[in-house]
């Protein structure tokens, strides 16, 4: 691919109100449930968060956070390799940063919720529905992901 067809290519891919953001985003509301989406304020800008809950949701996409990404790293050229690595580390630095914050961080991948987003919802529901979960030095005692 040359390089102009693959900067058109990249150009057209969105970093938020993907296809899986808006398909989850879609279902909450007819839960009737009420949340904000990419809030500026929060670690990572969570795409789906429920402040009274202290649940922050990422829907991440296989590539581009790395799914599985040991598996097929080495298939990739050393400039993406390190972009994809960049990416899982920032995502770990803000998980723990939330978590610390005494939120509630759900993440959900493109192939799950492609797979079943019946089970993906409910796992957001059950996060909001437990709210949140401060031990007694403000940390989060549990994790789920």
């Amino acid at each position: 691919m040359s390089p102009a067809t693959r900067s058109a290519l990249m150009s057209r891919i969105r970093g938020k109100d993907t296809a899986p953001e808006l398909l989850l985003a879609r279902l909450l509301r007819r839960s009737r449930k009420r949340f904000q989406v990419h809030q500026r304020d929060l670690p990572g800008r969570p795409d789906i968060v429920f402040r009274r809950a202290k649940v922050a949701v990422f829907v991440d996409g296989d590539f581009w956070h790395g799914w599985r990404f040991p598996v097929w790293r080495l298939k990739l050229s050393e400039k993406w390799e390190a972009k994809i690595e960049a990416n899982r580390r920032r995502d770990m630095r803000n998980h723990a940063r939330l978590r610390r914050a005494g939120w509630t961080v759900v993440r959900i991948w493109e192939h799950q919720l492609k797979a079943d987003p019946g089970a993906c919802l409910l796992r957001v529901l059950m996060a909001v529905e437990e709210g949140p979960r401060d031990g007694p030095d403000g940390l989060v005692t549990s994790q789920r992901q």
